[in-house]
């Protein structure tokens, strides 16, 4: 009895085997999670690519993207200027909320405006792109320009990168600093402009900026091609200083002074983002990469001669020439290739999406952008966004479905419908008063949501406003001159 017992119990046991590994070889092999590579340039015009319509910029890899993909018409930066936007882009929210609103500050060296302690820079208390895809397990590394912090504490290694290859500053040289450059410029240039590799090894390149980064990107994707990885390639192209290669200003004879150059820096910043584009399809990586390629906010068209057309506005303003920018994605085999999605999206979208697709699912704060897979793979017909926010102290924007309204310190609001006006040229605002003050609710409320600005919270700042507003009424003879 004791034999048969165990005589059945094995069967049982073959069999249970047997089924188990036959509905194993039913499911479809372990799919890596897919890669990740985030191409950012800095102060590109809107229109400064063939895929946007340029016939002067030479963009052929980036135009290829934009075939194998999407190609977004209506992509968002959360911030007009280089740092706030890239703390949107970094967290996920409204840079806003944690006080993060400015890009230079009354008084200080530093260029970003948010403060921890007695730092300047993205508050320790809020999570980065690179620590959420880190806690899924990807490989991160970020490359270039930062520009959220120049303090050890806030560098990339110390925010979820594994590897850094950049500066930490807003701008810098594309060629190498001089060894023996003044004892002036060593100190200016030290912490914020200097190239640096990993944290504190501060070496100066060999070459033309734009392209090395694309080579380090590179080295990256070689040494982790065997897990998942997310590279974060932030591209200081075509920011100033306005300083181009002789070879790539060759190619644009027909052009002359700072448009030729800026020109000239657009051709290597696609030429560099081929560069890795092609290293994906060399390792047989491109199948399973999400890429991305998105810029920071508008062209500053009086500083590199960009080009926002046909948008009104540039770098700086909530005009559609300060906010809206180019933007491609592209995941073969998921995304349909050469589709163009008309509804508005912003970069605050990046990290849900990201985060997402890597298997995420729990926020350390709520975030304010969307996954956009859903939308993009016709599981969602609604819009990602029906309500877009931008404020910079008094100044304001808010994007309602189709209609945009700009509030401004100095003189009335304006209103503009972007569906049949899409160069802000026709203010609608006398027209329509409901909706403008519709508009201004909703724009208040969510102000109510946001802290003040960090490095407004210093003693030495309590009165800045009242301070500013007083010389402004005494120079337009408001108040008592004597």
């Amino acid at each position: 009895m004791k034999k048969m017992l165990i005589k059945t119990t094995l069967i049982f046991a073959i069999s249970g085997f047997l089924l188990s590994s036959a509905i194993a070889s039913e499911q479809p092999v372990h799919v890596k999670k897919p890669n990740i590579v985030f191409l950012f340039s800095d102060d590109a015009g809107f229109a400064d690519f063939g895929f946007q319509g340029s016939d002067t910029m030479i963009t052929p890899n980036l135009d290829k993207l934009a075939t194998q993909g999407v190609k977004f018409t209506q992509a968002y930066v959360s911030a007009s200027t280089c740092g706030p936007s890239r703390a949107g882009l970094m967290t996920g929210r409204y840079q806003q909320r944690f006080g993060y609103e400015e890009n230079n500050v009354p008084g200080y060296m530093s260029e970003v405006s948010a403060l921890d302690g007695e730092d300047m820079g993205l508050p320790l208390s809020e999570t980065t792109m690179g620590e959420y895809m880190k806690s899924q397990g990807y490989a991160t590394a970020f490359f270039g320009k930062w520009h959220l912090g120049g303090t050890d504490q806030m560098h990339p290694m110390n925010r979820g990168f594994d590897t850094f290859y950049g500066f930490r500053g807003g701008d810098r040289s594309y060629f190498a600093y001089p060894p023996d450059a003044s004892a002036r410029q060593q100190v200016q240039t030290f912490f914020d402009k200097k190239l640096e590799q990993g944290l504190g090894n501060f070496i100066e390149h060999n070459g033309y900026l734009t392209d090395v980064l694309a080579e380090q990107a590179n080295q990256f994707i070689n040494d982790n091609k065997e897990k998942p990885f997310f590279v974060f390639l932030s591209f200081n192209a075509v920011h100033t200083p306005i300083e181009a290669l002789p070879e790539d200003l060759e190619k644009f004879p027909q052009l002359s002074g700072v448009r030729k150059q800026v020109a000239a820096m657009t051709l290597s910043l696609d030429r560099a983002s081929g560069k890795v584009l092609d290293k994906l399809e060399e390792l047989g990586l491109a199948d399973n990469t999400i890429i991305v390629y998105t810029n920071d906010n508008g062209g500053p068209t009086d500083k590199n001669a960009s080009s926002n057309w046909p948008l009104s506005g540039t770098k700086s303003n909530h005009l559609e020439g300060g906010i809206r920018v180019p933007f491609l994605m592209k995941w073969p085999g998921k995304l349909p290739q050469g589709k163009t999605y008309d509804k508005p999206i912003s970069t605050l979208d990046l990290l849900p999406t990201f985060y997402e697709v890597a298997g995420g699912e729990q926020y350390k704060k709520p975030v304010d952008g969307v996954n956009l897979m859903p939308f993009l793979m016709g599981m969602k017909e609604s819009k990602p966004h029906e309500t877009l926010y931008w404020k910079k102290e008094s100044r304001a924007a808010i994007r309602h479905n189709d209609y945009k309204l700009i509030r401004f310190p100095d003189r009335p609001a304006e209103l503009y419908d972007l569906k049949s006006d899409i160069s802000e040229l026709n203010n609608i605002a006398a027209e329509k008063p409901k909706l403008v003050k519709h508009l201004f609710k909703q724009l208040f409320a969510w102000e109510l949501e946001l802290e003040r600005p960090l490095w407004m919270l210093k003693r030495e700042y309590e009165k800045y406003d009242i301070d500013r507003m007083d010389k402004y009424r005494l120079q337009h003879g408001d108040i008592d001159k004597k």
